[in-house]
């Protein structure tokens, strides 16, 4: 049976302070958009999809191996915006900034190690972003949210230490995704 899963950061209190700050600001700016619960909310470093569940030790201890090669990183929010752009938007999002090029190559260094699971590798380029919402279809972005935004496009959070990767077992309710951590994997180094 397969499992719903990824890899993702858990976030800091400082970094959780301004999600919720910017939810609790934004949410009744626009119907458009389908908001995600501030709690629910994480950093995604590799969507895993469907894994079997007999593999899962295995694929474990292949993330533990490429985390043992990197140290912590240390990232904070700076800004937020729309993805594709504020035109077509279909995502808002809170951006980061720090060691987010570090942060590539540890993608890159799982996704690796993870092709033999049949997990298919992420070609964009990695842009660390915490998504506040998604625009249902047809959504369009109107003079309300703009406005809304406006005090959010510069935001910021102290720098925070990021010192484990958890792996996330996702399971689609109807109130929403529940997630429940089935594994840590703690980069060694300073803290």
């Amino acid at each position: 049976m397969g499992i719903r899963s990824f890899l993702a950061f858990s976030l800091p209190a400082e970094i959780r302070s301004v999600v919720e700050q910017a939810h609790e600001a934004l949410k009744d700016a626009s119907r458009d958009v389908k908001w995600v619960r501030p709690a629910s909310i994480h950093l995604t470093v590799v969507f895993l999809g469907s894994v079997d569940e007999e593999a899962i030790p295995d694929l474990s201890r292949a993330a533990r191996g490429v985390c043992a090669e990197f140290g912590p990183f240390r990232l904070a929010v700076r800004g937020a915006g729309f993805f594709p752009n504020p035109r077509r938007p279909r995502v808002i999002w809170l951006g980061l900034e720090g060691d987010v090029e570090r942060m590539g190559m540890l993608r890159d260094a799982l996704q690796e190690a993870l092709a033999p699971f049949g997990i298919e590798p992420e070609r964009r380029p990695f842009r660390p972003h915490l998504t506040l919402g998604r625009f249902r279809k047809g959504g369009f972005m109107d003079d309300r949210l703009a406005a809304a935004m406006e005090g959010w496009t510069e935001a910021t959070s102290p720098d925070c230490l990021l010192d484990e990767l958890v792996l996330f077992k996702s399971d689609l309710r109807r109130g929403g995704a529940v997630y429940t951590a089935l594994d840590r994997f703690p980069f060694p180094g300073e803290r």
